[in-house]
């Protein structure tokens, strides 16, 4: 008599031993659940002698592998998709409408009259605007932000200012210049 192991063995390393061996090891299937685990991709492997061969041959010509190397080479020579960020600028959207910046009348007092219109409107609250009053009545800003990391760029702000206080600015990306 076969002890248990070695019966096991006999029956798992010969296919089509199933019948015989009922006892120890169930018949894989792929919709058989084994152990609340359902195999939903597996493959059964081929048995037939070409399938085989060729299985052998991808093994040990490592054609795989040949064939990822050969990719890796087709991509080594051509154009890199990346820039050197810091020292090289990519190119503007034509759709970005510039950066906010506020102007000023010529004899260097802010135009903004603290109306609070755009700290309003601004769909992301990305404006901030502190104010007091003036002696002659009128209010005067004495803090405007912009936190340029929750500011989308729609431009909401710049369209309902009253006084053209804020402004988006193009630049030129190579030198970070206004534009004439």
């Amino acid at each position: 008599m076969m002890s248990l192991a070695l019966r096991t063995l006999y029956c798992v390393s010969r296919p089509g031993t199933f019948a015989a061996c009922s006892g120890l090891v169930r018949p894989f299937s792929l919709s058989v659940r084994k152990e609340g685990y359902k195999y939903v991709n597996a493959q059964e492997l081929p048995t037939d002698l070409g399938a085989i061969t060729d299985r052998a041959a991808q093994t040990l010509l490592l054609t795989e592998l040949f064939r990822g190397l050969g990719m890796t080479m087709s991509y080594l020579f051509r154009e890199p998709a990346t820039i050197n960020y810091p020292f090289e600028k990519g190119p503007l959207s034509p759709r970005f409408r510039g950066e906010h910046a506020l102007r000023r009348y010529p004899s260097g007092e802010e135009r903004c009259i603290a109306c609070k219109l755009c700290e309003a409107i601004c769909p992301a609250q990305a404006i901030t605007i502190e104010a007091e009053p003036r002696a002659d009545g009128s209010r005067r800003t004495t803090r405007y932000d912009i936190d340029m990391t929750k500011c989308i760029y729609c431009g909401f702000c710049q369209e309902a200012c009253p006084v053209d206080a804020i402004v988006e600015i193009h630049y030129r990306p190579e030198h970070r210049q206004i534009h004439p």
